[in-house]
């Protein structure tokens, strides 16, 4: 479960295939079914297992914990009863599967996939009602994300072994674990060398195969040198030259290449990695610079970035307010410097504080970047809410003071500053949809670096950001270019409130795309009884009776519509319950996995990868004024590219991983394969027609220039 589920809400997935309640599921391409073994029955400290047994149509498979060059891992989601709980899947020794000059590690013919199941003392339920949600992607030359629900009810009292068969076999199969086994680990630049001492004398002197548990590290297509110095193994693993991953420890199966005996799991530590190729070579087609350059350079680039936040569409909003903040003070002079710090610091507090949450969550194991918060139906929603309260403000339909226990509006008027401040809060919430340009590359050295001074080049682009606003406040020149207050100041303050109904625009649109047309309909309730609320209270006069009566009328109204609201936001929106076919032709987007880019580029076909989101404004503009180009659609379709859309709305672990592993850690990302090339191209986030020929003109002249050589009689 991701860390935002634990703490924020539920992030809803799309399953492909939907399937009903039962114990077996089956397409075309499997044959999946839950089985259960507990000879004993189910009693505490007894051995029980479960597991989700597959047997695949011929040619058909699925995929290990480390898919390989592409692919996704099967996955498992337990719903058992207090008092059990369900482990990690023990994963059989795998198979490799070569596809063209790809090489994945999975499954064909018949596997079981084993979990071990705790039951704690005084379990005394008639029966163990067990459910499970499974997820895997069957692949044989198209690939097809599958997924369904299964229960099954086990007697608690009587002998459960009809599959004991397959259990002893999936045992069998289970990677042995050697206690006594001694691994040394090295790393260079191109490949991870291990020396290996203790392994089981059936396999000695014999090659084998190395399957790494750790995916994003090694070339799994490489050549693997091995020889034998007695008893000692020594092994030298090609790194891959994408590799997106330094992890610290690593598991690996070791196994006979022929398949004769059952594979042997190590555990080891791994250090002195080199710098992530893949990131390095990917940021360095977009950047040159960020990725030779010293951690000064790159706090240069997240300063510019930030700087340039201040001209994205996402912001327009919150430079209303300020602009309506330096019109009420250009002749205060101290209320100017003391609003233009209070500013600057909510900016760079909330840029450390974002920053601080998604490392954190990184670091826990959540696959999260830069604009996590708004893949929140939940967050998206109450975004919406504020600005609807603020634009109600500014059109005059209430005063704080008004609405606001007499407590807090004394409060807030003796802090002003505080306004200041939170207003630099909310600039934070409403930016993390952009990325502008030098902001990405900044943001993915950020990641790679130590905290410490990955914090420092997020603080560097909070000040970017605030820097025009806290010069402006410095500045003495501007007080006496300001025009004075007056009656026109109203009239300004009214305008300033349609940015921020555009604004709640925009995120009724997010949160339909996010949870559903009944949860966007259910916002727009909840908004409207506010409002209406609001307008009871400030009507109500000053009798305390009356004030009273409109209250509770104004509290009831609000939350039977709070209750809609939520009650839609936690519901899953309707989904198409059919499998992604294969690949279609050029011109069509078609949902991103890393199966499909990988078939494509193994067939030789360039593609362009679109990552977006719905809340990420940036990408919208992209979309519509460069992707939707007539002439854009031409040349890809000209040039057979394949369209794939990764939508990180809701949030996506696969895309998360996918962008780290270009240097990125936020979207828009726009990224060309080219065929052939070791790296793809990265367009530049604020996209342009132009750019996008370019980089289609590029590999057209490089395709024409290398045709006739290849057709070429090669001279003696």
């Amino acid at each position: 479960m991701s860390i935002l589920h634990r703490l924020l809400w539920p992030i809803l997935l799309a399953p492909c295939l939907a399937a009903g309640q039962g114990s077996t599921v089956t397409t075309d391409e499997v044959r999946a079914e839950l089985v259960a073994h507990a000879p004993d029955g189910v009693v505490a400290g007894k051995p029980l297992r479960l597991g989700l047994l597959i047997r695949h149509a011929p040619g058909w498979h699925t995929y290990w914990r480390n898919p390989g060059d592409s692919g996704q891992a099967t996955t498992l989601s337990w719903e058992l009863p207090p008092g059990t709980s369900a482990g990690a899947i023990d994963w059989p020794t795998p198979t490799r599967l070569p596809i063209g000059p790809l090489v994945n590690y999975g499954y064909e013919g018949t596997v079981l996939l084993p979990v071990p199941v705790d039951v704690a003392r005084g379990f005394a339920a008639p029966s163990l009602e067990v459910r499970l949600r499974a997820e895997w992607l069957v692949c044989k030359v198209e690939c097809l994300p599958q997924s369904g629900d299964f229960s099954l009810r086990l007697p608690t009292a009587a002998s459960t072994v009809a599959h004991a068969e397959q259990f002893e076999r999936a045992r069998a199969m289970q990677p042995r674990r050697l206690p006594e086994a001694a691994v040394r680990a090295s790393v260079d630049a191109q490949a991870l060398a291990l020396e290996v001492a203790g392994l089981p004398a059936s396999l000695r002197g014999k090659e084998v195969r190395f399957f790494a548990g750790d995916a994003g590290v090694i070339d799994h297509a490489g050549a693997l040198v091995q020889r034998w110095e007695g008893e000692r193994l020594h092994l030298r693993v090609p790194l891959s030259a994408q590799r997106s991953d330094s992890p610290a420890t690593m598991l690996a199966v070791v196994a006979d290449a022929a398949g004769a005996s059952v594979g042997s799991e190590l555990r080891f530590a791994a250090n002195g990695w080199p710098p992530l190729a893949g990131a390095a070579a990917a940021a360095a087609v977009a950047e040159p610079a960020a990725t030779a350059a010293p951690l000064v350079a790159t706090l240069a680039l997240a300063f510019l970035g930030g700087l340039l936040l201040n001209l994205m569409p996402c912001v327009f909003p919150v430079l209303s307010l300020k602009v309506l903040g330096f019109a009420g003070h250009g002749h205060d002079r101290r209320q100017l410097v003391a609003g233009g710090l209070a500013y600057s610091v909510g900016v760079v507090l909330s840029f450390l504080a974002l920053a601080g949450a998604m490392l954190a969550f990184r670091a826990a194991g959540d696959q999260l970047g830069w604009g996590f918060q708004l893949q929140s139906p939940t967050f998206v929603a109450a975004l919406a809410l504020l600005f609807a309260l603020i634009g109600l403000n500014l059109i005059g339909l209430f005063e704080l003071p008004g609405v606001l226990p007499g407590s807090l509006a004394a409060a807030r008027a003796r802090h002003p500053v505080l306004d200041h401040g939170l207003t630099g809060v909310l600039a934070v919430a409403v930016a993390s949809p952009c990325t502008t340009p030098f902001m990405g590359a900044a943001l993915g050295a950020a990641l790679a670096l130590p905290t410490a001074q990955a914090l420092a080049v997020f603080a560097a682009l909070g000040t970017g950001m605030a820097a025009p606003y806290l010069a402006a406040a410095l500045w003495p020149g501007l007080a006496r270019r300001m025009p004075r207050p007056g009656p026109w100041m109203v009239r300004f303050r009214t305008a300033m409130a349609f940015p921020m109904f555009a604004t709640v625009i925009w995120l009724v649109w997010v949160l339909g795309q996010q949870a559903g047309i009944d949860a966007a309909a259910a916002l727009l309730g909840l908004l409207l009884a506010i409002a209406f609320s609001l307008w009871l209270l400030v009507g109500a006069g000053r009798s305390r009776g009356a004030r009273s009566a409109v209250a509770a009328a104004a509290t009831v109204i609000v939350a039977g519509a709070a209750a809609w609201s939520w009650s839609t936001l936690r519901a899953e929106p309707e989904r198409s319950a059919t499998a992604t076919g294969p690949l279609r032709s050029a011109g069509a987007w078609q949902p991103w996995s890393t199966a499909a880019l990988a078939q494509a580029r193994a067939d030789g076909r360039p593609v362009f990868v679109d990552f977006t989101a719905a809340w990420c404004v940036t990408c919208q503009i992209n979309k519509r004024a460069t992707l939707s180009d007539a002439e854009v659609l031409q040349a890809f379709r000209a040039n057979d590219v394949l369209l794939l859309r990764a939508d990180w709305t809701r949030g996506d672990s696969a895309i998360t991983e996918a962008l780290r592993g270009l240097g990125r850690s936020g979207v828009p990302v726009y990224a060309f394969y080219a065929p052939g090339a070791p790296a793809p191209q990265l367009l530049s986030e604020i996209l342009t027609v132009s750019e996008v020929r370019a980089a289609l003109s590029a590999r057209a002249a490089k395709t024409a220039r290398s045709e006739p050589e290849a057709s070429s009689p090669r001279l003696p």
